[in-house]
Order: structure tokens, then sequence, then C-alpha cells
């Protein structure tokens, strides 16, 4: 695989203690909150070479379809990657898990059928950058799977979102941000978008910052020439 000439560091991102977290609450999530389900719908149907953005500790693996030939993921912070190493052996399909970061993808242009975004383009440094790096890998036609989560409809949760983004949840929640859009960033990236279903996550219980999402598919255009 060739590598693609960067300024960014080799561990772009460290942020051990929330990994630690991370590893807890995700695997709790997955079980308690319905995550696993939505994991599952994200991933139906694909097949070919795919290249997942922010793999975390792997919890995406075993949703993937056998008609996937190889999965490359990237995962910048250590602690969760060296998770995702050991969640690949379980995965029924070849997962190469790879350093990097989303914005300087180390990969061919056009080298991929599909790629798969799952609560990243939240914490990811430079979002229309990341998001041009996506399409970049992409094949034209190739699909971007996204299950993210965003900026709340309502102007209360919004307002909230927004000074928690200013202030102190990117510093406590390894640089997420709660009120990005992540459909306009996809759009504005050149994707076309196709069918998306927005849900609540927990969908019972009390409204979280995070809990505004939105899971479907956006496509490099077929006529896209770089």
């Amino acid at each position: 695989m060739a590598s693609r000439s960067s300024k960014v560091p080799r561990d772009a991102v460290h942020h051990p203690l929330f990994a630690r977290f991370y590893a807890r609450f995700s695997v709790a999530a997955d079980l308690k909150g319905g995550i696993a389900a939505h994991r599952g719908e994200l991933l139906t149907g694909l097949s070919g070479r795919v290249i997942e953005i922010g793999a975390g500790n792997g919890l995406n693996f075993t949703h993937y379809p056998t008609a996937v030939s190889e999965v490359v993921a990237l995962e910048p912070e250590r602690t969760l990657r060296r998770l995702a190493v050991t969640a690949a052996m379980h995965a029924e399909v070849p997962v190469d898990v790879v350093p990097g970061a989303a914005e300087a993808l180390p990969v061919k242009s056009e080298a991929f059928d599909a790629a798969v975004a799952s609560l990243v383009l939240c914490s990811v440094r430079d979002l229309p950058r990341a998001l041009a790096e996506v399409r970049r890998v992409l094949r034209p036609g190739g699909e971007l799977r996204f299950f993210e989560h965003g900026a709340a409809p309502t102007r209360p949760m919004a307002a909230l979102q927004r000074g928690l983004d200013r202030t102190v949840w990117p510093r406590i929640f390894g640089g997420c941000h709660t009120s990005r859009d992540p459909l306009g960033a996809i759009e504005a990236a050149g994707f076309e978008l196709g069918t998306y279903r927005r849900l609540r996550v927990p969908e019972k219980g009390p409204r979280l910052p995070t809990s505004f999402c939105v899971l479907g598919v956006a496509r490099r255009p077929h006529e896209d020439a770089r």
C-alpha cells in the first residue's frame, strides 16, 4: 500500500485516559444502548475493499458482511488501536488496522469501494479535509456509509451543544464536538447524499448532547474526475 506524504505525525491523536473510558463505555453502549444494531444496519450490503475511518476499539469489525474482501481500519489513538488489532482477530473478514489521521489517509487514490465513518466525524480536527480525503480514496460511485451524531433540532439543546464545544466537551471527550452538522459537511465535500434516517441514541431516557444521530449512505459521483 503506497503511503501519501504528510506532515501529520504517526500518532497524531493521543488521549489515553479517554481511550480507556471509551473502550469500556462503547462496549456497554453496544449491549444496552442498541448501538450494535445500528452498526449492523450501517454495514449491511457492503462488498469489496472498505476503508474505515477512526475504527476505535474495533466494534464494527464483527458486523462486516463476508462479501467484503478487505477492511483497512485507520485508528490514530494507540490505546484504541491496540484493542482494534485484537478485535480484528475475531472478524470474519480480513481487517488490517493501521495508524494515521483522517486528514491524510495513507492509501492510494480511488482504491476502495466503500468508506465507513462511525461516530468519528465529531472528533476529526479538520472535517472538510478529512472528507476530501475520503472522497479521494473512493472509486467514482463508491459509497460512504456514515453513522454520526450532530447538532440538535431544538434551540435550547443546540445552544447547550455550542457552549460545550467551546469549553469543556472536546477536552474531556477526546476532541469530540457535539454541534457539528455531518450531513451538511458530507454534501459540502462533494458527495451525493443517498438514503438516511435520523435517530436518537439512546432511544429512551434523557436526551444527551450526543443523542441526535443520523445513519445513511452517500456516494462519490460517478462523473467525479480528479
